[in-house]
């Protein structure tokens, strides 16, 4: 036999060492990732078109957890009541629903994933959207059929100062720049002073105007790629930062992302990620992520049975921020922090400030343009600048048509002008002593009521987190209405509270909360039986049932409602 030339053995063994090295950087990753099914995006995505559909009929939506007579009964007289009830007084929301005839997607969209989707069909069919309305005051809204409701939905976050707030900065706005109207390219003057305080509150040294947070997030990715001559970013498992391709590797994202490691929030084994790899251009970071970290923005389509959790350690965050800086400046990579959603609701200097550390890139929208759509990013010149002099035809482009409208740059204004005011700085002070001591009290109602929900918060926003494994936790936000709140479409999953809430109306919310959640725990949705599967085998059984004979549930549940009324 003949000898193995040198030279082969020694690419065989460099071979060899190259593999093992793949492996283990392959390793590396695989822990540093959140071994929920939100850290792992493709196995989600896979997984999510094996999820057959099935939809429960009326009676089979009250007697899925096998509950006994009485029960089913209370739950299905409750539910007649609380359908007649929302539609009676939503019956010009739902003339123009009809009359939009499907023709809005995002409201189909809303409409079906409110609720979890085995229920959906049942809720849309005796419970109305609530989507039209006409005025605001305080912190009330008035819907096309004149009721007044506490507005806890918060408009998405852009409503921090209260709605009279943001209609006093239209109305500046409109007199500022009514003379110049929709002139685009040219800047109005009052950017000036804009770019001059967005600068001195992100302590930046530039600062670029977009349409949306999104576009804001698009534009500060695409500069850390550019300066840093790499392609990989780091996102932390759940958290959003917008809808584009890049920063939403998981379901809802049809083809996913080779580009995006999602990481493991406020876990060394991401640091340890962010310290040995060499293709990494930023890292984004979601501050609102300390209320849930690893998880993803919650709502109550999602809520199968009392799995949502949150809890929030500020010292512990802010602990892992100054981490991360550490590791980010040590490598070369860019730190985002998107304060899209949080900005000016924290702290006046923003996340920043609040967690008394530096980023080399911050995204700011909602609240910032004065109730107009706006993005904004500011950065320090290292990371702005958008061409290398040395290279003139090396740029990094990025425009919009709409980009500094005058009519959004005056209210912009008009609301950096009006955070000076006295009124308004106050309600930018003690911010978590405020909070925490609200959320303290509702809690101690909650539990001295002997009611099975308790609240987590992040400031002024807020989460509902459920002790009871039951299949109808998600019925809250229904009870919550009829009490008077309007949420948004995630439901309890999130209240965004305005700052202008003082302690009366704060504790009529409360009052209508507590007044809910008793209505909803006398109606049975409650009710839970040691003797009852968990559910988790109620839904294992109920999907094999469905990749088996189609939209049906079990047999067995067909027969008990049958036999119950159905």
């Amino acid at each position: 036999m003949s000898e193995t030339n040198p030279l082969t053995l020694l690419l065989l063994v460099a071979l060899g060492a190259y593999f093992l090295w793949l492996v283990f950087r392959r390793l590396q990753l695989s822990v540093a990732k959140h071994p929920s099914l939100t850290g792992h995006s493709k196995i989600a995505r896979r997984l999510s078109k094996r999820v057959p559909d099935y939809s429960f009929t009326k009676a089979e939506a009250f007697a899925c957890d096998s509950p006994p007579k009485d029960v089913f009964e209370r739950r299905s007289s409750a539910f007649e009541r609380l359908s007649e009830q929302l539609r009676a007084q939503s019956t010009g929301s739902i003339e123009l629903t009809r009359a939009l005839d499907g023709g809005i997607s995002d409201l189909n969209f809303t409409s079906r994933y409110r609720v979890p989707y085995q229920f959906s069909e049942v809720v849309k069919a005796h419970i109305p959207d609530q989507i039209f309305v006409e005025a605001s005051e305080g912190v009330r809204i008035k819907d096309v059929d004149g009721h007044w409701y506490y507005d806890v939905g918060g408009s998405y976050g852009v409503n921090l100062f209260g709605y009279d707030f943001y209609k006093a900065c239209t109305e500046e706005a409109i007199k500022t720049v009514g003379s110049l109207g929709p002139v685009l390219g040219p800047y109005h003057p009052i950017v000036v002073d804009n770019v001059r305080r967005l600068k001195a509150i992100a302590g930046m040294d530039e600062a670029s105007f977009h349409m949306s947070g999104t576009e804001a997030v698009m534009q500060a990715v695409r500069l850390a790629r550019y300066h840093t001559g790499q392609k990989k970013i780091v996102t932390f498992c759940g958290a959003y930062h917008g809808w584009w391709d890049d920063v939403q590797p998981g379901v809802g994202n049809p083809v996913g992302t080779a580009n995006t490691l999602m990481l493991r929030d406020m876990d060394n084994r991401a640091l340890r990620i962010l310290n040995t790899r060499r293709d990494i251009a930023c890292v984004l970071v979601n501050p609102l992520q300390a209320l849930h970290p690893n998880k993803a923005a919650p709502g109550d389509g999602t809520l199968l049975s009392n799995g949502r959790t949150a809890g929030y350690d500020k010292e512990a965050y802010a602990s892992w921020l100054k981490r991360l800086r550490e590791v980010c400046t040590k490598r070369g990579i860019a730190l985002i922090i998107d304060e899209v959603f949080l900005g000016f609701r924290l702290a006046p200097g923003g996340a920043q400030e609040y967690f008394d550390v530096r980023a080399d890139l911050v995204t700011y929208g909602k609240t910032l343009g004065g109730g107009l759509p706006v993005g904004a990013l500011c950065g320090t010149n290292r990371w702005m600048q958008r061409y290398k002099p040395e290279q003139p035809a090396n740029i990094c482009f990025a425009r919009g048509t709409f980009n500094a409208h005058p009519l959004v740059m005056a209210t912009m204004n008009a609301f950096l002008n009006k955070l000076e005011e006295p009124e308004v700085r106050a309600m930018q002070l003690d911010v978590d002593e405020l909070w925490d001591a609200r959320s303290a009290s509702i809690n101690e109602q909650l539990k001295r009521q002997e009611l099975p929900i308790s609240i987590a918060h992040m400031a002024s926003v807020w989460t509902f987190v459920y002790q009871l494994p039951t299949r109808y936790n998600w019925m809250l936000q229904f009870y919550l209405r009829a009490q008077g709140l309007s949420l948004s479409w995630v439901g309890s999953g999130r209240f965004i509270f305005s700052h202008n809430y003082d302690e009366k109306d704060f504790e009529e919310v409360c009052n209508r909360v507590i007044a809910g959640a008793k209505a909803m725990q006398a109606d049975g949705w409650w009710w839970t039986s040691a003797e009852s599967p968990s559910v988790k085998k109620q839904l294992a059984r109920e999907v094999l049932d469905a990749r088996q004979s189609g939209r049906r549930p079990n047999k067995e549940l067909e027969a008990l409602t049958n036999a119950r009324g159905s």
